[in-house]
């Protein structure tokens, strides 16, 4: 019996390895049809890959020390788009947003009070960045695989900086004015317009053009692109929808989202957006969140959060974002 144990054993290896070799073949040669396989041996092959890809990082064997270095280089291509990601985001921001026409008319929706942040500006980063990488920090320290920590930190960014250039870049393309934008076009409450109607802006020059970046919320899309990835990294981690019946493990997992929406709150009570900006700005956030989490791991309703096979992250994204919204 333990001789006949063994060679099962050795055989159901060779069985699972042969099977991810034949679904990885599937996959990156699909195109060609006289060697492809048909839709009807993808449930038998599935979840045996399934199986195998449970097995494809070993718990404690790949540490910052061991495969840190190679784990970098591989992924250099990636950093240096986030660091041009940066440039462009520091260019955005310098840039002069569009002057929209705004007429005596339209003031009457533009004369809410002056106020100061109650979220300010810096502390957006310190929420969701640093915050995230807290937390994935201590994965590793449980786990020891590099891997998920490197990719969860590059997943971060990239959710982070492609939802800032795009926020940014449709401020400066869209330039609505803030429900606070008469006092700081007239400070003194004096306003003024020119022969066709319109404003004749005598305020700080720094404070009018920070008046035309309304839509949408860039407090709202940050914290909800850093946040929204922080959900679903913790609700693939503690298996949210194993559908084992643990609520419990909901709250970790909207914790993040109610934080990202109490900003995008706090953003209309201080009437530095209008609801719009904040809608917007949270679907943006969240959108680009989830296809970059995509990028790297699983859906959560579908295992336990671990690292995609490199042979499967080409179609997941669009696929995986699909299923989601439906589920």
């Amino acid at each position: 019996m333990p001789s006949w144990n063994t060679g099962f054993l050795s055989w159901s290896e060779n069985f699972c390895n042969s099977f991810q070799d034949l679904s990885s073949w599937r996959f990156e040669n699909s195109a060609n049809a006289s060697h492809s396989l048909s839709s009807i041996d993808l449930p038998l092959i599935e979840p045996r890959n399934k199986e195998c890809r449970m097995r494809e990082v070993q718990l404690g064997s790949h540490t910052v020390r061991s495969h840190g270095v190679k784990v970098a280089r591989t992924h250099m291509h990636d950093w240096l788009i986030l660091l041009l990601l940066v440039v462009i985001e520091v260019v955005l921001y310098i840039i002069h947003p569009f002057y929209r026409f705004v007429g005596k008319d339209m003031m009457e929706d533009l004369k809410y009070p002056l106020k100061s942040n109650t979220v300010p500006g810096w502390a957006v980063p310190v929420y969701a960045v640093l915050l995230p990488m807290m937390i994935f920090l201590l994965v590793y320290i449980r786990r020891r695989d590099v891997y998920d920590l490197h990719h969860a930190i590059l997943g971060l960014l990239f959710s982070v900086l492609v939802t800032a250039v795009i926020t940014e870049s449709i401020k400066n393309a869209v330039g609505r004015p803030r429900p606070d934008f008469f006092w700081r076009c007239f400070p003194d409450g004096k306003d003024a317009y020119d022969k066709w109607g319109n404003v004749i802006c005598h305020g700080d020059k720094s404070v009018i053009k920070e008046g035309h970046k309304s839509f949408p919320s860039g407090h709202t899309s940050g914290s909800f692109a850093g946040l929204g990835f922080l959900s679903l990294y913790l609700s693939g981690k503690v298996k949210a929808f194993d559908h084992r019946g643990h609520v419990a493990k909901l709250c970790i997992v909207f914790l993040p989202l109610l934080v990202a929406s109490l900003v995008g709150i706090s953003r209309v009570d201080d009437y530095w957006h209008h609801w719009q900006d904040v809608f917007a700005g949270g679907l943006l956030g969240l959108v680009v969140a989830t296809f970059c989490y995509l990028q790297f791991f699983p859906p959560p309703y579908q295992a336990d959060g671990k690292l995609l096979p490199l042979s499967r992250r080409w179609l997941l994204p669009t696929l995986s974002f699909c299923q989601l919204l439906v589920w």
